[in-house]
């Protein structure tokens, strides 16, 4: 059977339009069952606070449930390397942390390439983070505390809840920018940190705000200056690392991925749906309860953030010779 010149060509331009408009429709469908969130730590920390606060905006806005399943271990790198693995249909979610960037190049040996393997679908918060001393401490401000790490070398040991974690990394990079010799003592979590800290067993951390703020407030802490970029609202006449160390920059940030060569349709659908949810008022209410900023933005400016700390966290990681433990 022949068809004419004109109606074959319209023939065969549907026919190429199928796979699209096949995609386009399941996107529009998504979700149509139950989406697995993985939460690479473990429950009741900030990250899994503002994944749930994410889950119940999407399962409400979406009509189907985001169930948020906690994998923690190695660092981050259990729950992102079952992520990884997954069917890239969008039906299995990351929760990324800057510990992804971070484990890039902390890892030697990775079954997984974070950049490659991972697609960027979102971000969602900024945290901010807090240099504290002990009130005992002689150094009253950053400028005295260099000094006294310049006269003193080694003898200044800062706390962290971890090696690789963010506040171990605003540590480092501290190190490096200030020029001193202070020495990281690793703890298994905050808790144990703060709890020398407080002691005076160490002398120095590099915190998250929200966990800080009440040992600030209540005088058993000192804070000499926030890590981010610009004051603190939470803590509005603490100075910035960078009034000492111009440049100097350090934050957690907490965003959404999925598996590589997941639709792009879901990706700008989900994408979509968490900017909403930044917008709303009890939302960010909420973010900044934990000492976080809104992070809104489009998949690509999210893949730039990720791209731009790995490369940051590696220059730093390099320099120091910094190890897994």
């Amino acid at each position: 059977m022949k068809f004419p010149r004109r109606q074959f060509l319209h023939l065969a331009a549907a026919a190429a339009a199928l796979p699209a408009l096949s995609r386009i429709a399941r996107a529009q469908a998504y979700p149509t069952r139950p989406v697995r969130w993985i939460v690479p730590a473990a429950a009741g920390n900030a990250t899994d606070i503002v994944a749930r606060l994410m889950a119940q905006w999407l399962s409400e806005r979406l009509g189907q449930p985001f169930m948020i399943e906690n994998r923690p271990g190695a660092g981050t790198n259990i729950g992102t390397e079952f992520v990884v693995r997954a069917p890239p249909d969008g039906y299995t979610l990351l929760l990324v942390t800057q510990s992804g960037a971070i484990n890039a190049t902390l890892y030697d040996k990775l079954n997984f390439n974070f950049i490659r393997d991972i697609a960027p679908v979102a971000s969602i918060v900024r945290v901010q983070i807090v240099m504290v001393v002990n009130p005992s401490f002689p150094a009253k401000t950053v400028s005295e505390l260099i000094a006294y790490a310049k006269a003193n070398p080694g003898k200044i040991n800062f706390a962290s809840p971890g090696t690789g974690t963010a506040i171990h990394m605003s540590g480092e990079l501290f190190k490096m920018m200030a020029g001193v010799n202070i020495v990281h003592v690793p703890y298994r979590g905050t808790a144990p940190a703060l709890t020398d800290l407080i002691s005076s067993q160490v002398q120095l951390i590099f915190n998250d705000v929200s966990t800080s703020i009440e040992y600030i407030r209540a005088g058993t802490l000192r804070a000499l200056a926030v890590t981010i970029a610009a004051r603190s609202e939470l803590l509005p006449d603490i100075p910035t690392l960078a009034d000492f160390l111009p440049g100097y920059e350090a934050s957690g940030w907490i965003g959404v991925s999925a598996p590589k060569a997941t639709p792009a349709e879901i990706i700008d659908k989900l994408n979509r749906e968490i900017n909403a949810a930044l917008s709303d008022p009890k939302i960010k209410t909420r973010l900044a309860d934990l000492g976080g900023t809104v992070l809104s933005g489009s998949a690509a400016d999210f893949g730039k953030l990720i791209a731009d700390e790995t490369e940051k966290w590696g220059k730093v990681i390099r320099a120091a010779n910094i190890k897994p433990e």
